[in-house]
């Protein structure tokens, strides 16, 4: 049993002081923490963490326990080969102010001394902005020039990099120009703010020089984000699984400083906003995404002035949530639903990323829905089922490869194939073929009960030949059982569509399956009042951020009546 003071006195604190951490942090704990220290293959380096802490200290500034308990779990190593470190890739989430870069930057430079001892051990700080990676990289550049007559011995450095002269390890940060990074013999990784990072470009490209340095590791160290299904969301929910007690073949350490839901955001602040007296703040639960809070008064300052802003500011609600309490919201009045929502549309079981199944379908009622922006970039097809009250959603997206715009956009095509990346296909041909849309559709069709094809009149006409060589016909007043039904107004039938969408989210009612794609497209999704009251659907960015499976099942819930018993035909 390995044991260590700051450890088991974090772990006290923690079952001491439920209200002061969040679950995961409980069930880090439990499930992870516990078992390592038990294991007997683990070996602890403790007298290198004891010089690490002292190091810290003397040249930066004390450690808080939090603090300590994480830079532990740095020396923990594979007892046969101590040049491999149990946890090589280290994940933590905490609210903006709690000062990430003061974390760990001093234990980054530690790593640089012989007190470690892993010569070129290089660690590469990477952020998507240069003045992000540069403020990481000062922290250690001002405790250099705060006692230059002293570090001189041990270092060279200038504002790019910082040399250790005995060991020769090399700290330097990185802009977003990955494209001469290729290849680093790097022992750490530091990625900067993670949420801001839309996709792997960057994330790929400096973690290729891993491996070739004994004890590599990779650390995430940031706040959460507006940023939907990018890296982050990624690592978080296989940080979920692990921490739920799925096996850690990855070595995946994830320290998550978060807040659960927005009521326990509000109680600090509700009796103070009933009497306005200061001493009705009791900050306790703000401090699971703060942990510094316990320490720093002049972050809860901080933390409640923004707490009104946000009540007063709408436009700084998103960014209060995300950023300051690790909880990711939406304007309710801007998107389509809350990422909760949509995540629950997924998933049966959230945290253990369950998905939800459509049952025995084969037989029942079905509509297909269609919807794509031009046959040389994204096109969408569906089926809607409705069963037990639930709308099911299954669908396939083509994506074309030679659009002009496929290298920018933001979604992780390379997973293709992977467990929710299956629904969709890329097409490496300048367009899309329409014909294989309808071929798809009428194989899988043959399973259900169709009642009919729903989509706007200008995707009709596009695809108006493929139908007539496949004798699909066309829904009119004079035929009203024609296979196709052509929507002539769409915003029309969006602003009768957009309601029932909506409560059919917040009640758990829409049922999507795990499938990335279609998580991305509803939220990249955003709903338009007109002047006259009226709701319709945009996309919340027009080139990058494509939205068609998702317009594709408003297309087939416009015509959701006929999948009920009585069936009331409407024309638009």
């Amino acid at each position: 049993m390995i044991c260590c003071k700051e450890i088991d006195e974090y772990i006290k604190f923690v079952e001491e002081n439920p209200d002061e951490t969040d679950d995961e942090i409980k069930l880090l704990i439990k499930n992870i923490i516990k078992p390592t220290l038990s294991r007997d293959d683990v070996f602890f380096d403790e007298e290198t963490f004891h010089n690490a802490v002292k190091y810290c200290e003397k040249w930066y500034y004390k450690l808080f326990p939090y603090q300590k308990f994480a830079y532990a779990l740095f020396f923990m190593y594979d007892k046969n080969n101590t040049d491999i470190v149990i946890f090589p890739d280290i994940l933590i989430l905490m609210a903006r102010g709690n000062g990430k870069d003061g974390m760990i930057m001093p234990l980054a430079n530690f790593l640089q001394t012989h007190y470690y001892g892993v010569k070129n051990y290089h660690i590469d700080i990477v952020a998507t902005s240069e003045e992000q990676a540069l403020n990481s990289f000062n922290v250690v550049y001002n405790m250099l020039e705060a006692n230059k007559n002293i570090m001189k011995k041990y270092f060279y450095w200038n504002k790019t990099e910082v040399i250790n002269k005995i060991t020769h390890s090399i700290l330097r940060y990185n802009t977003a120009n990955a494209k001469t990074k290729d290849g680093k013999q790097t022992g750490m990784i530091i990625f900067n703010e993670l949420h801001a990072y839309e996709d792997y470009k960057q994330i790929n490209v400096y973690s290729s020089g891993l491996g070739k340095i004994k004890h590599s590791r990779t650390v995430t160290i940031t706040t959460n984000g507006t940023v939907r299904e990018g890296p982050l969301d990624e690592k978080l929910a296989m940080a979920k699984l692990i921490l739920n007690g799925e096996n850690n073949f990855l070595g995946l350490l994830p320290i998550i400083y978060k807040i659960n839901d927005v009521e326990t955001v509000d109680i600090p602040m509700k009796k103070f906003l009933e009497t306005g007296n200061k001493e009705d703040i009791d900050i306790t639960v703000w401090v699971q995404a703060n942990p510094s809070l316990r320490y720093m008064p002049i972050l809860k300052n901080e933390l409640i002035r923004d707490y009104l802003k946000m009540k007063k500011q709408k436009s700084y609600k998103v960014e209060f949530y995300a950023k300051r309490m690790n909880l990711p919201q939406q304007d309710e009045e801007d998107v389509v639903t809350d990422w909760q929502n949509i995540l629950r549309a997924s998933y049966e079981d959230i945290d253990k990323q369950i998905p939800r199944k459509t049952g025995d379908i084969e037989g029942k009622k079905a509509i297909i829905g269609i919807d794509y922006a031009s046959l040389n970039d994204f096109a969408s097809a569906g089926f809607l089922f409705k069963v037990n009250g639930e709308y099911i959603w299954r669908q396939r997206t083509w994506v074309c490869s030679k659009s002009k715009f496929f290298g920018d956009i933001n979604f992780p095509f390379q997973n293709i194939g992977q467990e929710g990346f299956e629904d969709f296909v890329i097409v490496d041909t300048q367009t899309i073929d329409a014909e294989e849309i309808v071929i798809w559709l009428i194989q899988e069709m043959s399973k259900y009960n169709i009642q009919k094809w729903i989509m706007d009149m200008y995707r009709f006409l596009l695809l108006k030949q493929v139908f007539e060589k496949f004798n699909i016909s066309i829904e009119t007043k004079e035929n009203p059982y024609g296979q196709i039904r052509m929507i002539r107004r769409f915003d029309s039938i969006t602003a009768i569509v957009a309601p029932r969408i909506e409560i059919a989210f917040s009640e758990g009612k829409i049922n999507i399956g795990d499938s990335a794609i279609m998580r991305w497209a509803i939220n990249n999704t955003a709903i338009q009042i007109g002047k006259d009251g009226n709701k319709k659907y945009v996309k919340i960015e027009p080139k990058l951020r494509k939205n068609d499976p998702f317009m594709a099942f408003v297309a087939a819930m416009s015509g959701q009546e006929l999948l009920d018993e009585e069936v009331i035909y409407a024309y638009v």
